[in-house]
């Protein structure tokens, strides 16, 4: 894309930047007048009975008699009565290998050209297919997404400017019959021809899978480019913004980016990286968040009064809720049989549920691995409020992400400082439970004082938390270490950038190998 004023595209007949960014708006303004947001209710139903009558001819659908259940009078109850709920090692082992071994028609119509990489939280890796049907879901809507900017006020003049895409890298593994990577490496390899000249850092720095050589190619790059928005996980964003900060002798990023309106971030919660962030721009931006994970694109903001994002309801995904309570759960963080289970029409506001989806990717009634609350029914409205496997319950503490959260913002707010990284696990030690918390941030702090104010931020929010403190919990301990050791053990046990999470929660080998580790950097 070229800067301001100069001519857009190789087409025939080319036009001038200014001209095209009035017709984008227009259109979307255009668009978003004539076109309404579905009933939630009838659009989710007929988004089941178009998966259900896709895939009833799959080895999946003959299984469970999809047919059948198309010929019932309430085909939603009968397929929630027939089809059990998956977690991602039942769908694998019973279903998805088949497809990762060539094979076709397993769960979706056809064979598999993509399987997104998971590189999440857990330290396993998982192959999940990736269908063409769901890379025009994913487009679709990420228009819904460029349709909703009508509503955030921004000018002609924004839709001229260049998107940075801060993702994992665009070179996939060629396999026998399919590519792998994550899945915002695999959407981008397959944007519109039309959208690539919109594109940054272009794909010849995407494809770089070295995430320190891809960002510093980035930093040399930066001053020939006009961006108006970023996406990407917050922690690499602004490991990507300081080096290009550093590297051109700037004070911030719109110093070289003047245009840049727009941050659009997605995977994890944006509260804790805002204060840093913000040190790095002239103004404030419009912060707008999405939900692309690699089984969909699930939900995105809407509107700029609110921080919860609305469920795209109409595009090959079909939601279905269970709520997060000890009882569902089990032990290792998955639902337990012959629980409730609802649709969105009778879920509740408030409430933290657990996700289940069924997709144009051939997953059926799957534990996505997420817990969410809906915050406006009438608009469908979410937020991701922890996940399902990042919830503390070893000695009946009944920790969720969401009141870790709180704990840590008000340990932010009491000692004045930024939290951008944590995690935490209950662990047996000198024989006895103890909850020990490693805390990232660059601002020395009393660990006992911390470790207090956790504990009883904790205990007033959370009365089984209060009931194990006086029992088998014996003890909170808190260490705090500089933020950019969470990213030096990622680096050597994970990877950097990309969709790459720092788990907030982890079992207790696992956290202890941690410690080892942060133990010996300097």
């Amino acid at each position: 894309m070229t800067q301001s004023g100069g001519l857009c595209c190789n087409n025939k007949y080319k036009f001038p930047m200014s001209v095209f960014g009035e017709v984008i708006k227009k259109a979307i303004d255009f668009t978003g007048f004539i076109s309404s947001d579905p009933n939630p209710v009838e659009a989710q139903k007929e988004v089941l009975q178009q998966l259900l009558d896709k895939a009833k001819y799959t080895a999946f659908g003959m299984k469970y008699k999809f047919n059948a259940i198309l010929d019932s009078d309430d085909f939603i109850k009968v397929f929630q009565e027939t089809v059990p709920v998956y977690d991602y090692d039942d769908m694998f082992a019973e279903w998805w290998h088949y497809l990762l071994e060539g094979h076709q028609n397993i769960t979706w119509p056809g064979g598999q050209n993509y399987f997104a990489l998971s590189s999440g939280t857990t330290s396993n890796t998982k192959f999940i297919p990736v269908t063409d049907d769901m890379l025009d879901s994913i487009k679709r809507s990420g228009i819904q997404q460029v349709i909703s900017l009508k509503n955030f006020g921004l000018p002609a003049n924004f839709f001229e400017k260049q998107i940075m895409m801060l993702g994992s890298s665009t070179d996939l593994i060629k396999k026998d019959n399919h590519f792998e990577g994550e899945i915002s490496g695999i959407s981008v390899a397959n944007i519109p021809q039309w959208f690539k000249s919109f594109y940054k850092p272009g794909f010849e720095i995407a494809s770089i899978k070295d995430w320190n050589e891809k960002v510093r190619k980035i930093a040399e790059e930066a001053p020939n480019w006009d961006i108006g928005s970023i996406t990407g996980i917050p922690s690499w964003v602004e490991l990507m913004l300081k080096e290009i900060i550093d590297h051109n002798r700037l004070k911030t990023i719109h110093d070289i980016w003047p245009n840049l309106r727009v941050y659009s971030s997605g995977g994890v919660a944006f509260a804790p990286y805002r204060k840093s962030l913000e040190k790095l721009f002239a103004r404030s931006l419009i912060y707008i968040d999405t939900y692309l994970a690699s089984e969909g694109y699930l939900a995105t903001q809407k509107r700029p009064d609110t921080s919860s994002m609305a469920l795209i309801l109409d595009n090959g995904v079909f939601f279905e809720f269970v709520l997060f309570k000890e009882e569902n759960i089990d032990a290792d963080g998955r639902i337990k049989d012959g629980v409730k289970v609802i649709t969105l029409e009778h879920a509740e506001e408030n409430i933290e549920y657990v996700l289940l989806i069924s997709t144009v990717s051939g997953a059926w009634r799957y534990m996505i691995g997420d817990t969410v609350i809906v915050t406006d029914k009438d608009k469908s409205e979410i937020k991701i409020s922890g996940r399902t496997k990042h919830y503390l319950n070893v000695v009946g503490e009944q920790l969720s992400i969401q009141k870790m959260n709180s704990a840590i913002e008000k340990l932010e707010q009491q000692f004045d400082m930024e939290i951008k990284e944590f995690t935490a696990s209950t662990v047996f030690y000198n024989e006895e439970y103890i909850l020990k918390w490693v805390i990232g941030s660059d601002k020395r702090v009393d660990p006992i004082k911390a470790a207090a104010l956790i504990d009883n931020e904790l205990c007033e929010n959370n009365k089984n938390y209060k009931v194990a403190r006086g029992k088998a919990l014996k003890g909170l301990e808190v260490k705090v270490i500089p933020v950019a050791n969470f990213y030096r053990w990622s680096e050597e046990y994970k990877k950097l950038g990309g969709q790459t999470k720092i788990p907030r929660v982890m079992k207790e080998d696992d956290f202890k190998k941690f410690e080892q580790y942060i133990y010996k950097l300097p």
